[in-house]
């Protein structure tokens, strides 16, 4: 499972659905432009309120997320990276020593 590239997609639709939303809200204050219900400064107000409250929430999501992720990983018994570079070092060590061990018994 590669977890980056899932949480990458992931982080893509977001973007995607924020785009979505964006451009969703600006045609509907638009409207309310029109229909006289909202003045133009309003409009304004009103979408970069709400635009700035869904970007705080899809960074809570995100991060919420991203520990869920860890959690199920580390429930999986996923190695995290650092104890793959740990056991990778670990194993090189064993490497050179078997080698140094077999360039003694053929010496």
């Amino acid at each position: 499972m590669d977890s980056n590239n899932l949480l990458q997609q992931l982080l893509m639709i977001g973007i995607g659905t924020t785009s979505l939303v964006a451009e969703k809200l600006k045609d509907v204050t638009d409207q309310w432009v029109r229909d006289g219900k909202l003045d133009p400064e309003q409009a304004r107000t009103f979408a970069a309120d709400l635009m700035n409250q869904l970007k705080n929430e899809q960074g809570n999501m995100e991060a919420q997320f991203q520990r869920q992720l860890r959690h199920v990983l580390q429930d999986l018994g996923v190695p995290r990276q650092n104890e793959m570079d740990e056991l990778r070092g670990r194993l090189d060590r064993l490497e050179r020593q078997v080698r140094d061990l077999e360039n003694k018994l053929w010496r």
